[in-house]
């Protein structure tokens, strides 16, 4: 039997990346619906889809006037949550899931986060599924300027960064958030809007440039994530 799992894409240039040849390597098709363009979601994610992935986007969870398949997509998330189905949440997806299950997001809030950014794993990454035995310091990248304030109640915390604690975490046996983009290659960077980056002191070849250099540590590191996170919706399919 196929594996699938749903995939909610936000922006025109927000698409899975890698992660989708990895995740196909791990046992795991992708259903990719772009609810920019108007694409419907499902009603319910059973017994079509084995998994979710929402990525990232330049919205808070709830903005349904701007996005309004983020109210499908929340119930999504609700429902995989429910019947333990594995979810894997990027940048707004991550924020999303933890909106979802009692946690906290604001708009514009602490220190913006460009480009390759190193990470530290915490001590509870030694006992996850998808984390334990990662570098302790792995390089990722990252687009955000709004951020996670608070986490749902029992979720593990599983990585920060000085700008921003939140940067993964745990939600049960087989939900995970994160707020950078493991999907992400250096090259995406370069379609980045400049306008955008110099209002918060940003340089995109400057940006470009790092992530390159961290690019091959930064993709065997998260390849191993998707890897393990396919791993995990095939097992739970059987």
């Amino acid at each position: 039997m196929a594996v699938t799992a749903l995939v909610v894409q936000n922006t025109p240039t927000g698409g899975p990346g890698r992660w989708e040849r990895w995740l196909d390597e791990g046992g795991l098709t992708l259903d990719v619906v772009r609810g920019y363009a108007g694409e419907e979601l499902p009603e319910r994610l059973r017994p079509r889809h084995q998994a979710l992935v929402v990525l990232g986007g330049g919205y808070l969870p709830d903005d349904d006037a701007r996005a309004p398949w983020l109210a499908r997509t929340r119930e999504l998330a609700c429902e995989a949550v429910e019947f333990g189905l594995p979810v894997f949440g990027i940048c707004l997806g991550g924020q999303l899931l933890a909106q979802v299950a009692g946690g906290a997001v604001r708009g514009e809030h602490g220190q913006p986060e460009f480009g390759s950014t190193q990470l530290t794993l915490r001590q509870e990454a030694a006992d996850d599924p998808l984390f334990a035995g990662l570098p302790a310091r792995p390089h990722a990248i990252e687009n955000h300027v709004d951020a996670i304030t608070a986490l749902p109640p029992g979720a593990t915390w599983l990585a920060s960064t000085d700008g921003c604690p939140y940067q993964a975490f745990r939600l049960g046996e087989r939900a995970w958030g994160v707020q950078f983009h493991p999907e992400a290659d250096a090259e995406r960077i370069s379609g980045w809007d400049t306008d955008r980056l110099a209002r918060h002191g940003a340089d995109r070849d400057t940006l470009h440039r790092a992530a390159l250099a961290a690019d091959a540590e930064s993709a065997a590191v998260w390849r191993e994530v998707a890897l393990r996170f396919a791993g995990q919706a095939v097992a739970a399919a059987a």
